[in-house]
């Protein structure tokens, strides 16, 4: 434990279970470190002797079982109090925090990673996923060991309560997102669960809306979750929206705070396209801050071609959720998100929602009469090669001289008409390529003469 001095990456605590830093152990010093910390800061304010209170969600992994007692009992050896609410998509969480004015949300998920990782994610009082000081001041003192004396006894030991309305309440807020006078009643939507968080609440949103839902890979068992389904294997729900003769096919992943939707067609639609729906939408009815969308360097050039056409601009950030909420919060934005179908919607959610994601969507083809075969026409899409390749260690890109050599050449090649990407997942073994051009065989000669100099430095 003392040789590990990072915890975080860049979405919370993750990795295998039951190894470090994803163990029983680490999850208790967590948890008393995060008692600490947000019993001691400005959250919501106090009268003199109300409990301090965290709230703690999950997805549905095994190992949730095991972590949520541990963080629990952290938590109350410190003297806060636990709301427990059980399985729920992390927005849920994000929403539950606030409406139960706790002054901290921890969410055990590691969203679209096998059932045998998990991970530790916190969010404020407000919502808000925690900036880079709050979380470097978690792992000083989980290693540092300065809270080890602070043992409150007698009834100064906190309690752990189980609140056994979240679903009910997160279904209820998401239909929010969605206008009073309108319903789905006119279309039939696919639905894959993926086995993990969103198992009821989005079927049940969708049905109280109206819709008629045919529901997939919905009978979570702790260890089926994103396996072969969900919003990382995308070919499902083409099949079923197929097999269903649905209008619109709708996928989460584990935690469901990104959705990927699929057309009539059976065509899948990705956060780059649903973005580029919502937000030349939110322009012509002027409800886009700044007329501003914000994307990652990810998303697709073609992006910044369909809103300059309307009228607006992307700004781009780093990838990463929080990175694109830094930005948004920062400039007062509303629309942003990632290719990976992780959107923001700032006017209804603190964090990607899925569920309020997908009803943007469905209000829009509601309105306009449109399916979303004609709706995703807004974007032309650059042409894109991306290579996902597993690796050994990470070493600084700078240091791999053929692979460098080869990055240049490609960028030359592209005369100044695309781009290439290259930077290691923050949250898995991997390193993620990415090159954009007009010329789909080029980019994709050279993203395959990369990769292979890449497989023989570092891969697997």
């Amino acid at each position: 434990m003392s040789e590990h001095r990072k915890l975080f990456g860049t979405d919370g605590v993750r990795g295998v279970a039951n190894i470090e830093p994803v163990t029983a152990e680490t999850a208790l010093k967590l948890g008393r470190a995060a008692a600490h910390i947000f019993s001691n800061s400005g959250g919501h304010p106090h009268h003199h002797g109300d409990r301090r209170k965290i709230v703690i969600g999950k997805d549905t992994r095994l190992s949730g079982y095991m972590l949520e007692n541990a963080m629990v009992a952290g938590i109350t050896s410190l003297g806060v109090d636990v709301l427990v609410i059980g399985p729920l998509p992390t927005p849920g969480v994000a929403f539950i925090t606030r409406s139960l004015r706790a002054d901290a949300g921890i969410v055990l998920s590691a969203s679209h990673n096998p059932y045998e990782d998990n991970g530790i994610k916190f969010f404020r009082h407000d919502g808000y996923k925690l900036d880079d000081a709050v979380e470097k001041r978690i792992e000083n003192i989980v290693f540092s060991g300065e809270i080890e004396n602070i043992r409150p006894t007698e009834t100064k030991i906190g309690k752990a309560f189980r609140i056994d309305d979240a679903l009910g309440r997160y279904v209820e807020f998401a239909k929010q997102s969605f206008p009073r006078g309108r319903t789905l009643e006119s279309l039939r939507i696919a639905v894959d669960c993926a086995n993990g968080a969103a198992y009821k609440s989005t079927p049940c949103i969708l049905r109280e809306l109206g819709a008629e839902v045919s529901v997939f890979h919905n009978t979570p068992n702790g260890t089926n979750i994103n396996a072969d389904c969900g919003s990382t294997h995308p070919h499902q729900i083409q099949r079923f929206v197929k097999e269903t003769q649905a209008h619109v096919g709708i996928t989460h992943d584990g935690d469901a705070d990104r959705v990927l939707l699929c057309d009539e067609n059976g065509e899948l639609v990705d956060g780059d396209e649903i973005m580029a729906i919502s937000a030349i939408d939110f322009l012509k009815n002027k409800r886009l801050n700044g007329d501003t969308l914000v994307a990652t360097i990810m998303s697709n050039f073609g992006l910044d071609e369909a809103l300059a056409a309307a009228g607006g601009r992307v700004l781009r950030t780093k990838v990463g959720d929080r990175y694109v909420i830094e930005a948004m919060m920062r400039d007062g934005h509303n629309v942003g998100g990632e290719q990976s179908g992780h959107m923001i919607f700032r006017d209804y959610a603190t964090t990607g929602d899925g569920i309020v994601s997908a009803l943007q969507i469905l209000r829009i083809m509601i309105e306009t009469g449109k399916p979303l075969s004609t709706l995703k026409k807004v974007l032309k899409k650059y042409p894109q090669a991306q290579r996902n390749l597993k690796v050994r260690t990470k070493p600084p890109l700078e240091g791999l001289d053929g692979v460098q050599s080869l990055l240049k050449e490609a960028e030359q090649k592209l005369h100044g008409q695309g781009r290439v990407l290259l930077r290691y997942s923050g949250t898995e073994p991997k390193i993620r390529l990415l090159i954009e051009g007009r010329d789909e065989g080029l980019i994709n000669g050279h993203a395959d003469r990369i990769a292979g100099a890449i497989q023989e430095a570092i891969g697997v």
